[in-house]
């Protein structure tokens, strides 16, 4: 049977515009978990590896990322790790047990090899500091150790350890998932608010130009939501410059529509956090907004089950190493478009983690590298997502599912490129079974003309990738054209979309 049309439209002008797009929503995060660090940009024994024992094909996938931004050590991790054991000539570092993954840490890799390597991919750090078993202290000197030029204790103990120059770490984020049971150190929103304020005090009177992630709730499931937020927020809303969230989804009962309208719950999400850091905004009468660090988000269900029978004690175990498939790909589009639909308030994110760990990058030990099907969404979103978020005007067919009504079939987001002038329309089609007849207008885009359009597709919404196979994988043959100031594109069915106009030279 042939394949049915439905039609959607859009309208976009330059003038409705939501915010500058900061690009460090296109970061990414990598843990001391698993096969993240060592086996995934570490890997002294590969053939690949540079002189610091970092894997060099690892290391130009995440640069043609374009990654921005990487959050570290932790996570889960960061609330039972001492900074210290990972500085300083590496034989002399001490083998821990690793409370928060049940492995073993051998600290060949820590704060300087992390920061000198991120430098070298032209990334930042996102520091995070352990307000799980410690505080205030170990955060004061850490920042010192990291931050200030020298003639200090810690800043000198830097420069002994081979780092002359301050590391200049920006983006510091106050501990992590707090309010989890889980977490090592857990606090109540009380406890968290005072310790997290004291701590960001030290930390500015040390740097007064870093930037400061106050911990939000693990998730908008966690039972304290969004309470947490009004309490934490209550003592650190005019220390900290972002609050965080987390959030994952999966498609355990392989309910397809159900799965790709996820993104309207994280649309929730983000808007239920901005309400209440506006009402803490209010009720303090402050002229200060808060924005959000999305740094956890992902898709993560595929390797729970195997992650149970892994014996505990062990070096860098394969943990949470979900591989992906084309569905994913399809619902990570989506919750990128979500994030340039709120590019006025979220100004971080971070796709956890990069590699191996939940990744986009997989890694064999010794061998190959390949990219997962998520990959690709990322990668045309740190590309061509830079610029101007617009608010585009939608009208699509809707459909009800199990958790969700009127969701629309089309998911779009629109970013303009003032210098370079051109205009990226990025589209998600959640229909399984029809094709999107798209009409766009875009007559206050006078001049323009359709560049390319970038298709990724596939009939089978389970496929994966490989070292041996790319099955999912994009395609520029996609037929969006223009005429008289509209864009007509075909959105094929299940697909994620990149059209790219330019302005034409004369």
């Amino acid at each position: 049977m042939a394949e049915s049309i439905q039609h959607a439209r859009i309208v976009v002008d330059k003038a409705f515009r939501i915010a500058e797009v900061d690009k460090r929503i296109y970061g990414s995060f990598i843990e001391h978990l698993g096969r993240a660090v060592y086996g995934g940009i570490y890997e002294k024994e590969h053939p690949t590896a540079d002189s610091r024992g970092f894997r060099s094909d690892v290391k130009l996938l995440i640069q043609e990322l374009g990654v921005p931004i990487i959050r570290y050590p932790g996570g889960n991790f960061v609330s039972g790790y001492n900074w210290e054991d990972g500085v300083g000539p590496v034989e002399q570092r001490p083998r821990k047990l690793e409370l928060a993954w049940r492995t073993t840490e051998p600290n060949w890799v820590g704060t300087n090899e992390f920061a000198a390597w991120a430098k070298e991919i032209g990334s930042e750090v996102m520091m995070a500091v352990n307000l799980g078993t410690r505080g205030v202290d170990e955060a004061r000197n850490l920042i010192e150790y990291c931050n200030h030029p020298g003639g200090s204790q810690w800043s000198d103990l830097r420069r002994q350890h081979g780092f002359e120059q301050p590391h200049r770490i920006k983006t510091w984020c106050l501990g992590n998932e707090m309010d989890g049971s889980w977490q090592i150190g857990q606090k109540t929103p009380a406890e968290y608010g005072r310790l997290a304020y004291e701590t960001a005090k030290a930390m500015r009177l040390v740097d007064p130009d870093i930037e400061l992630v106050s911990c939000g709730s693990s998730g908008s499931s966690m039972p304290t939501f969004p309470e947490w937020e009004a309490i934490t927020l209550d003592y650190t809303y005019e220390v900290a410059d972002f609050v965080s969230l987390h959030q994952y989804y999966g498609n355990r009962d392989n309910d397809t529509p159900n799965y790709l309208a996820r993104s309207m719950d994280m649309d929730h999400f983000i808007r239920t956090v901005i309400a209440t850091c506006d009402y803490i905004k209010a009720k303090k009468r402050s002229k200060k907004t808060m924005y959000l660090s999305f740094d956890e988000w992902n898709v993560w269900y595929h390797s729970n089950d195997a992650d149970s029978r892994i014996d505990p004690w062990g070096i860098a175990p394969p943990q949470l190493e979900d591989i992906y498939n084309f569905e994913d790909a399809l619902l990570v589009g989506s919750m990128l478009i979500t994030f340039l639909k709120h590019a006025d308030r979220v100004k971080m994110a971070c796709l956890a983690q990069l590699v191996n760990v939940i990744a986009p990058i997989m890694t064999e030990e010794g061998g190959r590298v390949w990219r997962q099907t998520i990959y690709y969404p990322y990668l045309h979103a740190s590309r061509f997502g830079r610029g101007v978020s617009l608010n585009p005007i939608i009208e699509s067919p809707v459909y009800d599912a199990k958790d969700y009504t009127d969701v629309p079939y089309l998911d779009s987001a629109v970013v303009y490129d003032e210098e370079s002038e051109t205009l990226t329309l990025f589209a998600v089609n959640r229909h399984l079974e029809d094709s999107l007849a798209l009409t766009c207008d875009v007559r206050g885009f006078e001049g323009y003309g359709v560049t390319e359009h970038i298709v990724l597709q596939s009939d089978d919404l389970k496929a994966v990738n490989s070292a041996d196979q790319e099955r999912v994988k994009p395609h520029s043959g996609g037929d969006a054209s223009l005429q008289d100031g509209y864009v007509q594109a075909l959105i094929p069915k299940a697909s994620w979309n990149v059209v790219r106009l330019a302005k034409t030279k004369a």
